[in-house]
């Protein structure tokens, strides 16, 4: 990284200098955002990952605008209140949607700990479609019924957006923003990064069968109904999920660049 850009974007902060808890949450996000710019998820220095301080829950750390999400580390998140005041001594600061939907998630959601938006071209083509996600495999199966979706308001800056955001969103955890991008919820980084995995597979699934013109079988909501309940059995709904393969993804943003933790 270049003098010019290390200025940009350095941050005076480190592990001595916040709780353990807060660390923690900067590092593993600082991880979501290495592993998703691995992934294609992210577009430029656009779209927000968020995390809820553990020992602090009416604050969160995000991305600032600015930095592209190869470049994101756990120094150079801000922490904010959800009133819109940063409590980090940053150069960059929050772009103002992002920083308005998320804050409105966490403060009207006291359950979630992590917030994902972001614009894959398939996530997008699905958002822009009449008909909701089909089930035509195995995984969008399992999110039949687990999917909601909101309505395109424009740049999403209004005070009163985020609440009917969380209204949409329900008790679900993945919810599709209609001609805009996916968006998921989790207790944990680790349970809300899975869930965008599955939903971003599905929305590209769907985008490659439309693309061969050829007749579509969508599965029946029975068959589907029961897959969920098969899954649900070998699962303890009171224990946020990801686990597994959030640890998996731990390891590969280390193999990247283990350059985020800093």
């Amino acid at each position: 990284m270049d003098e010019f850009a290390h200025q940009e974007i350095a941050v005076p902060i480190g592990p001595a200098d916040v709780s353990a808890e807060e660390w923690n949450a900067r590092v593993d996000l600082a991880a979501a955002f290495r592993v998703a710019a691995h992934f294609g998820w992210n577009d430029t220095i656009y779209n927000h990952f968020s995390a809820r301080v553990v020992d602090a829950p009416a604050t969160m750390v995000m991305n600032p605008m600015g930095i592209d999400w190869h470049e994101v580390t756990a120094s150079s998140l801000i922490k904010s209140d959800f009133e819109g005041n940063d409590l980090s001594d940053s150069p960059l600061a929050l772009a103002p949607a992002g920083r308005n939907f998320h804050s409105a998630i966490f403060r009207l959601r006291p359950d979630i700990g992590c917030v994902l938006h972001i614009h894959p071209v398939a996530g997008v083509v699905v958002s822009a479609l009449e008909e909701p996600l089909l089930p035509i495999d195995q995984s969008s199966a399992l999110l039949q019924g687990k999917v909601s979706y909101h309505g395109y308001e424009g740049l999403a800056e209004e005070a009163d957006e985020g609440p009917r955001i969380v209204d949409d969103l329900g008790e679900n955890r993945l919810l599709i923003m209609r001609n805009h991008g996916l968006l998921t919820v989790g207790r944990t980084i680790g349970e809300a990064f899975a869930g965008m995995h599955m939903l971003v597979d599905a929305c590209e699934a769907q985008v490659r069968l439309f693309a061969t013109g050829r007749q579509v079988s969508v599965l029946p909501q029975d068959l589907c109904r029961r897959v969920q309940e098969q899954v649900a059995r070998r699962r303890d709904d009171a224990t946020p999920g990801g686990g597994l393969e959030w640890r998996m993804y731990r390891r590969l943003a280390l193999r990247l660049d283990p350059g985020f933790r800093t």
